[in-house]
């Protein structure tokens, strides 16, 4: 019997294996060091807030891998012989595989600041991260976090929740700069600082500071300011967590190179979710994405190559969404920070409540570009749809109240959008 070996319990690796499970009787096992069972990751910042047990972020009870016949095995894979087909644990114990599929994952990007190994210095990835918070955070009273992004204002609320004092740093004049045009940017910082989190713009991180037992206790600016801290969250990006590929004939860059089929250059070893690389763009997107449901879709896809049916990975259209404290925000398609030259912008904000769309698309065909929502739901399959169609932005307008989820609020919305829309289309009079 044919046998799969998955290292990663993330939503890549785990939606592979039941997926293979749908389609065969392949043996499979799934190799974790990081937890015994498959959880879900966004849900970690709820445990620390005291939402939720960490046992509640587990989609499936622990009975169904056994009854689906999916092994878990929790081990730590230093070593792989792509030749022989052989794995090999920190423990010294060997595992043979027919297939395998690398579903590693990501860890903290670094930057190489100086003092960065010092205790109280953390990212918020994994498990073992919420972990070490717990402890980190435990007799904090300011916390500096470097980075603004999804992960930092994730980290704030947490440390928030516990009544820590946050600072954030930013490099950019707006909280995550370097994707929201200035107009969210400048809605987003409003409301992080609205809840008691102080925002340093245009500051960057030069030194992290110990006492005399390693722990930090302040930070150093570019700009010479010191900052006194318990604990340093970095949250500036993720990279792919592959470091125990190094040195060996697997082809690797950022992350682990794959083509569209989610194949190494390796023969039976596929890479996917957020340690893949694809050697070929796919929609403009980046060739490293550390995205929850694009790892599904990866997952869906290995699982059905493996299982005789060749199958392209195809993540359609660009989408994302998250929560800034008490905004949601949702993209779809293509909105940059500053609309390429052939490209308008529409913005609108509510007067009366934090709640915003921004549309971009081509000014000569007017054809819809993207849209970024703020305290809007949209509804995922009629902007997709838009972009599937090249929908003109003036069609876009026109097809908002179809796509709003709530549906009194819909029509009246929906008035003030397209008649701003209109006058911003009028001729300047």
């Amino acid at each position: 019997m044919s046998h799969v070996v998955i290292i990663g319990n993330g939503i890549s690796g785990i939606t592979a294996a039941r997926h293979i499970r749908k389609n065969s009787d392949k043996k499979i096992t799934v190799i974790s060091a990081e937890t015994d069972y498959f959880f879900s990751r966004t849900a970690l910042m709820y445990v620390y807030m005291g939402h939720m047990k960490f046992e509640h972020t587990q989609p499936y009870e622990n009975w169904f891998w056994e009854k689906n016949n999916i092994a878990l095995k929790n081990a730590f894979i230093e070593e792989i012989d792509f030749q022989n087909k052989k794995l090999t644990s920190a423990k010294g114990e060997v595992i043979s595989y027919d297939q395998l599929i690398l579903a590693t994952g990501s860890i903290t990007n670094l930057r190489g600041w100086k003092g960065q190994h010092f205790d109280g210095v953390q990212g918020l990835v994994s498990k073992q991260d919420l972990e070490l918070l717990e402890k980190n955070s435990q007799d904090t009273k300011h916390a500096v976090i470097i980075g603004g992004g999804l992960i930092g204002v994730e980290m704030a609320e947490m440390l928030h929740s516990r009544k820590i004092d946050v600072s954030i740093l930013v490099r950019e004049s707006v909280f995550w700069g370097s994707v929201l045009p200035k107009e969210e940017g400048k809605l987003i910082s409003k409301h992080i600082e609205s809840h008691g989190v102080k925002i340093l713009y245009h500051t960057e991180l030069d030194e992290i500071i110990a006492d005399e037992n390693n722990r930090v206790k302040a930070i150093k600016t570019k700009d010479g300011k010191e900052i006194d801290c318990q604990l340093v969250g970095i949250t500036t990006g993720v990279k792919p967590s592959i470091s125990f590929l190094e040195n060996s004939a697997l082809e690797t860059q950022m992350g682990i190179m794959v083509n569209p089929y989610l194949e190494t250059n390796m023969p039976d070893v596929y890479a996917i979710g957020d340690c893949a690389q694809q050697r070929q763009s796919i929609n403009s997107r980046k060739p490293v994405e550390a995205v929850w449901y694009t790892g599904r879709m990866m997952g869906e896809a290995v699982a059905q190559t493996i299982c005789g049916n060749p199958t392209k990975y195809n993540p359609g259209n660009w989408f994302n969404s998250a929560k800034f404290f008490d905004i949601e925000y949702q993209t779809y398609g293509w909105v940059f920070p500053k609309a390429e030259e052939e490209y308008s912008d529409f913005y609108w904000q509510d007067p009366k409540k934090e709640r915003a769309l921004h549309f971009q698309y081509h000014t000569k065909t007017q054809k819809f570009r993207g849209v970024n929502s703020f305290g809007i739901r949209l509804r995922h399959e009629v902007a997709d749809a838009w972009l599937n169609n090249n929908f003109t932005i003036q069609q876009v307008i026109l097809q908002l109240p179809e796509a709003n989820f709530d549906k009194e609020f819909s029509k009246k919305f929906s008035k003030q959008v397209q008649q701003a829309f209109q006058e911003a289309q009028s001729p300047q009079l």
